[in-house]
């Protein structure tokens, strides 16, 4: 009857340890900015997907794998945002999905956060790095931070006008 009891408890415990949280589409953003000619062109993603594992008590054990729709690119410009789905660009119909997975998280202060990770689009994987905040909403949190990228790293519009490097803004809510 001990032994019962007792894996009762390790179960519980790692439940509670190991609190996992599903990406909500609903109420997350992923937006960018870039410069095209000089001038700014802004847009964002949707179809969020993944999963997180975080407990801010324990960071070692947190997990971060989350998607997004590379054809959901919105510009509000509908002939843009097909130009941006081809090859040269996204290649959509090849790569449909924008990948972000963590390597380590680290606290930085109260609810500050620094994600360490592998981005992946159009199948280029690469090292970032950026400074997050968590927000503990109910059943949950939301996740906000933002990074730059050089779109040249992933194979992403070749020699076009547009700036090499963009601003990615994320707000990730996540419940459970």
């Amino acid at each position: 009857m001990n032994r019962f009891v007792f894996l009762i408890l390790i179960s519980i415990s790692s439940t509670f340890a190991n609190a996992q949280y599903q990406v909500a589409d609903n109420g997350s953003s992923v937006q960018f900015k870039i410069k095209n000619l000089g001038f700014g062109v802004s847009g964002s993603f949707g179809g969020l997907q993944g999963k997180i594992l975080f407990d801010p008590g324990k960071l070692e054990d947190a997990v971060f794998d989350v998607s997004i729709d590379a054809n959901s690119v919105n510009t509000g410009i509908d002939m843009r945002d097909d130009h941006l789905r081809k090859e040269s660009y996204f290649d959509v119909t090849k790569y449909p999905r924008i990948r972000i997975v963590s390597t380590k998280i680290t606290n930085t202060g109260k609810n500050n956060f620094l994600f360490s990770g592998k981005l992946t689009i159009k199948n280029q994987t690469k090292d970032i790095s950026f400074p997050f905040t968590v927000e503990q909403v109910s059943a949950g949190y939301l996740f906000k931070g933002s990074f730059k990228v050089k779109r040249k790293d992933f194979g992403v519009g070749g020699n076009s006008t547009i700036s090499d490097e963009l601003e990615v803004s994320l707000n990730v809510n996540a419940k459970q």
